[in-house]
């Protein structure tokens, strides 16, 4: 690992454990007639690691490294990490657990590329002995614990900041497009149902879409599609639900000489996402500090890989449709601007300024502060 993404996650090490919420408490947690096995294994443990894509930067520069490094802290750098990525395939990935399963991996942490389709993979695990992490999306199946974001909250952050952009343009009647992710990652649900609280009747949805596989260039013909029915000139703001998809949004408003363009929201503080809100292409994104996800993921898979307790991680539960009580952390996630790039991914370690400030952004670098 890098030395920016070592500052990152030592930067929030301290502060994993602080970051759950407090609620009506964790539930016992599943598996425990193998605590005594998985406790004779000590630090020699084997986490599986599944991630479901690799569209989305975030997996593979940040998710997978972080992880890693806080299973060898935790473990004394005896625990193994056994990693595969399904590339936004769920039978693929229900395969792979399969593998983790005859690999005879000690617990799983499975972000999955299809909350429902996981389900029989997760049950098969169980019944392995295997206790599974659900990861930043709630997987179905008798899952252990959970670990993400607020979704609700990312969707509120999102639609308050898109209201925000349009002033005193937000009207019930200023047309917008929303641009939501997969029907196939729970998470998109969440979000759309977080921006629709804040902008249901203040302005005017005039076209919708479920972005299958959250592909940008999905997003792309779908914005194409939304500026043909809608029409270029009355669609006064964008809905994004990440970044991948903004850039696709962008490139298709452009191609249709949309000027100025409107403001257009995002998630996940991608680089070239990023470096879209100082050039002013891209208005917003959500910034989710993944180092303090990764290790609570982490913090949980060594825990119940050891046949441990989560008392003292998970202060907080939800309900998935198939599992209640499931112990969880929930993690506080910042609304991204160009007034406070300095104070979120740079201050954490996420980027450097020159990583954002290339020399085709060097002179908006300078009027947002970034030099």
């Amino acid at each position: 690992m890098n030395t920016r993404m070592r500052r990152a996650a030592f930067a929030v090490a301290a502060g994993a454990m602080a970051v759950s919420l407090a609620a009506c408490g964790s539930a016992d947690e599943a598996g425990d007639s193998d605590s005594t096995k998985s406790a004779a294994k000590g630090d020699a443990i084997k986490v599986g690691l599944l991630l479901p894509e690799n569209q989305t930067a975030r997996y593979e520069k940040f998710d997978k490294p972080l992880i890693e490094k806080k299973v060898k802290e935790l473990t004394n750098n005896k625990g193994e990490i056994v990693y595969a990525n399904a590339k936004q395939d769920a039978t693929t990935q229900s395969q792979q657990v399969d593998t983790m399963i005859t690999n005879k991996v000690d617990v799983l942490i499975v972000d999955a590329v299809d909350s429902k389709a996981i389900a029989n993979g997760v049950k098969k695990a169980k019944e392995a002995g295997i206790p599974v992490v659900a990861y930043d999306r709630l997987a179905e199946g008798p899952i252990d614990a959970y670990t993400s974001f607020d979704n609700e909250e990312v969707g509120r952050v999102q639609g308050k900041a898109l209201l925000t952009a349009l002033g005193d343009k937000a009207k019930p009647s200023a047309k917008i497009v929303m641009m939501n992710g997969a029907v196939t990652d729970p998470n998109a649900a969440l979000f759309k149902k977080g921006a629709l609280s804040e902008l249901e009747g203040k302005v005017d949805i005039a076209k919708s879409y479920d972005t299958k596989e959250w592909k940008p260039e999905n997003a792309n013909a779908n914005m194409d599609a939304a500026i043909s029915a809608v029409g270029k000139n009355n669609i006064v703001g964008v809905y994004s639900a990440n970044d991948g998809m903004a850039g696709g949004i962008i490139t298709a408003l452009k191609a249709a000489n949309v000027s100025p363009l409107p403001p257009v929201t995002g998630q996940d503080a991608e680089l070239a996402g990023v470096q879209r809100i100082v050039s002013g292409e891209q208005y917003m994104s959500v910034y989710k500090p993944y180092p303090q996800e990764a290790d609570v993921a982490a913090e949980m898979a060594v825990a119940l890989a050891k046949g441990e307790k989560l008392d003292s991680i998970a202060k907080d539960s939800v309900d998935s449709p198939t599992t209640k009580g499931v112990p969880s952390v929930l993690v506080p996630v910042v609304s991204l601007t160009k007034d406070n790039i300095n104070d979120t991914v740079i201050k954490d370690g996420i980027y450097t300024v020159d990583e954002i400030c290339t020399a085709k952004f060097k002179t908006a670098c300078g009027k947002v502060g970034l030099n």
